[in-house]
């Protein structure tokens, strides 16, 4: 009887209309909002489509909810006052959920992980049809879903980015469209995010063969939210598409393992941080064409697709090359000297891997910690210092607005008991003034040296099944805001800064003047180049 009282407690029922929930986020374990609405007449045992859908700058998952559905702001009225309630809002038969996404950092790191981890909460508490989950969003929340639609494409149904600011690189991940239809708006006379932008979108898509609608509406600017929501229409366009489970043909480009999968096809090896490609259709019952870029491994999973069957051998050419196999449900290859084989991948000990993998960015895209070192007997001034500094870093409310994220700060010698429970580690100082460096440091493959002046050192390296992130000598910010952003950035130093570089930066004096920065191989290994570049500064020691 107790356990059936318990489990009605814990049982939550929700209002039809525009309503605010949580989930709680492992990042730094906080409750986070989102924006949620049910149509008018819910039934909790029906099976719903989901819109996600993605806030702009400076504004946040109350005000999106109202504008995904044509609802602007009252005349005079202010976002601040628009905020406070929700109107009356045209009644669809979809679930829509407006992710909060920590405020204005984009839709990259945390904030991206956040809108996961709020379709998943929506999935927990609705009953969401899995092939109609559609993703839309206006200038940042518009470069928003194109980052998430392309570097996960089997999720969606369809995509509709608005006046969309995309992330730096978002362009490589285009041949990813092929099955995963895609609306595009712009104002065209946007002064905030060019109109030439989207234009250019459309024919990247187009010429690779992807689904890529337009419309560009005449003298608006970058209000053009308010024209392609009107009335709810893109409701309309949505309701026109499911998802594609089993396409005779994907085409996927990653350059991470982060993203290594997409429909029945997954990249097994590849070098994060070099772009690999897959091509691979089918051409009959069992038969497969296949064509590779920079990829080491692969693995398809057949079992469901209607082209596949059991019961015949399996025919597949890849890079030119027959392979004629039993059939299996899910098929592994690997590439040596002298071509593919069919084999499962096995990477060697200590490789990049999923979770550990790079850039710097990756270091604070989940729970992590900031932890400043206490050694060497520093006067109180300094010990100070050194406690500022890695506060600085973990402060991240000043970046363009408020952002709701709380991110803890340790002494070096705090960490033994509760390091393990801490993900990601961001660590300040040498293995001379930080303990924890001290004990990682036959794991990491540089080191700067204690005696080097005006020098800053920033690297990431894998620590079991996470990334450290080591700054040594001056911070990483420094100079940052003398040197121009390479795309656009909505948030400002220091986290942002970690997003312009690879796996490693060296900088003298300020990042005005960078000896070296770029990415390790796959076995986090120096370049020789940027090796000899480091070494001749001799500041830093290449292990």
């Amino acid at each position: 009887m107790a356990i059936i009282f318990a489990a009605a407690c814990l049982a939550q029922t929700y209002a039809p209309g525009p309503q605010v929930v949580t989930f709680w986020s492992n990042v730094d374990d906080s409750d986070q909002p989102y924006g949620l609405y049910l149509p008018k007449n819910f039934d909790s045992a029906k099976q719903y489509p989901l819109v996600i859908s993605l806030h702009g700058s400076f504004s946040n998952h109350r005000l999106n909810l109202r504008r995904v559905f044509g609802e602007g702001n009252r005349l005079h009225e202010s976002d601040a006052e628009a905020s406070r309630y929700f109107p009356r809002l045209k009644d669809v038969d979809f679930i829509v959920a407006s992710p909060f996404a920590r405020g204005t950092m984009g839709y990259q790191g945390i904030a991206e992980k956040d809108v996961y981890d709020v379709l998943a909460d929506v999935k927990r508490k609705f009953h969401i049809d899995e092939d109609r989950v559609y993703l839309t969003g206006l200038s940042m929340g518009g470069g928003g879903t194109l980052w998430l639609g392309l570097t996960r494409p089997d999720l969606w149904a369809a995509m509709a980015p608005v006046c969309a600011a995309a992330p730096a690189g978002t362009e490589d991940f285009a041949p990813n469209a092929l099955n995963l239809p895609v609306h595009l708006f712009h104002g065209e006379v946007d002064p905030v995010v060019p109109v030439e932008i989207s234009r250019q979108w459309q024919k990247r898509l187009l010429d690779l063969g992807a689904k890529a609608e337009y419309v560009e509406f005449p003298g608006v600017k970058h209000n053009s939210w308010d024209y392609a929501y009107k009335d709810a229409a893109i409701f309309d366009w949505f309701a026109k598409f499911r998802r594609v489970r089993y396409p005779d043909r994907i085409r996927f480009v990653s350059s991470a393992f982060k993203y290594n999968s997409a429909y029945w096809v997954a990249l097994d090896g590849l070098t994060p941080g070099a772009e690999a490609s897959i091509d691979a259709k089918f051409t009959g019952i069992n038969q497969l064409e296949i064509t590779t870029n920079n990829l080491d491994a692969f693995t398809l999973s057949l079992v469901r697709h209607p082209k596949y069957s059991p019961a015949r051998p399996v025919s597949i050419g890849i890079d030119g090359q027959i392979l004629k196999l039993k059939p299996r449900d899910a098929l592994s290859f690997s590439k040596k000297d002298n071509g593919w084989i069919a084999s499962r991948f096995e990477p060697q000990p200590g490789d990049k891997r999923p979770g550990a993998e790079g850039p710097l960015s990756e270091a604070i895209a989940s729970r992590h910690v900031y932890i400043y070192g206490t050694g060497g007997t520093p006067a109180a001034e300094e010990l100070q210092t050194r406690r500022e500094t890695a506060e600085h870093a973990a402060d991240w409310t000043g970046m363009a607005g408020r952002l709701a994220a709380s991110l803890p700060v340790h002494a070096d010698k705090q960490m033994e008991d509760i390091e393990a429970e801490c993900g990601n580690l961001i660590l300040f100082g040498t293995k001379e003034t930080n303990s924890v460096i001290a004990r990682l440091a036959s794991h990491l493959p540089m080191e700067l040296n204690a005696g080097a002046a005006d020098y800053g050192l920033v690297f990431v390296a894998a620590a079991g099944n996470h990334h450290v992130l080591v700054n040594s000598g001056l911070p990483w910010w420094t100079g940052a805001e003398h040197v121009k952003a390479p795309h656009f950035e909505f948030i400002r130093p220091p986290a942002t800064v970690l997003t312009r570089f690879g796996d490693y930066v060296l900088f003298k004096g300020s990042l005005e003047n960078v000896v070296a920065e770029g990415r390790f191989d796959k076995h986090w290994k120096l370049t020789a180049a940027d090796s000899e570049k480091m070494k001749a500064t001799g500041a830093v020691v290449i292990k």
